[in-house]
């Protein structure tokens, strides 16, 4: 779980991951030994940073209890091994297919997810318009990418923010589903400029005509 929480903290959403449908404030009071101000303390810093929300309350003899729960913020919180796995499959489909096929196989997959974006440009749109609009929808998808300005006279992205990172530095053949999936959004060649996973400070992407090699 994040350093930046401290212990008592850690414990309190511990408990309510434990504790899908929610638990009290009295509740909480018995997990974690602690007072019942220092779990409202908690509890309202946790509910302002989006990790906890209020939920329902809890009917009893007395007065009802309200419940507080986990967001999918506070869920995310805990590690979960998305990278180790996705390096296992990466390594089965190059022992089943090669580099070559590898290749392939990432082009194929790409295609089908741009397929079923949302806000995919129309196909009569420029390069520029094209590149535009992806530089958005890689931004909400959590690249931190924005339109700089060209780099050799080629419409260019920069992200801070590379989603594969932990997997690129392990395998680099990731890159080229990324490539892959941003060649097909724009219907562009693109040229991977920089590279965080290469020791750059961003990773930068120009965009090319299909016919066009890297300068």
């Amino acid at each position: 779980m994040a350093d930046l929480f401290s212990e008592r903290r850690k414990g309190l959403l511990r408990h309510l991951q434990r504790h899908k449908s929610g638990a009290t404030i009295e509740e909480l009071v018995l997990a974690l030994g602690v007072t019942r101000t220092a779990v409202r303390q908690h509890l309202a810093s946790l509910v302002h940073d989006g990790f906890v929300m209020p939920g329902a309350e809890r009917p009893s003899g007395g007065r009802p209890g309200r419940l507080y729960v986990l967001t999918d913020k506070g869920r995310e919180v805990f590690p979960r091994r998305y990278s180790w796995f996705a390096h296992l499959l990466l390594e089965a489909m190059a022992q089943e297919h090669g580099a070559a096929g590898l290749r392939t196989r990432f082009g194929r997959i790409a295609a089908a997810v741009v397929a079923q974006l949302p806000q995919r440009p129309p196909a009569a749109s420029g390069r520029r318009a094209k590149v535009e609009a992806l530089a958005v929808l890689m931004d909400q998808l959590g690249y931190d990418a924005r339109k700089v300005k060209d780099v050799g006279g080629a419409p260019t992205i920069e992200a801070d923010n590379c989603v594969f990172h932990e997997i690129a530095m392990r395998d680099g053949a990731i890159c080229q589903f990324d490539l892959a999936l941003l060649a097909g959004f724009t219907g562009c060649k693109v040229d991977l400029h920089e590279c965080m996973a290469k020791g750059g400070h961003v990773c930068r992407f120009r965009f090319l005509p299909p016919a066009q090699v890297r300068e």
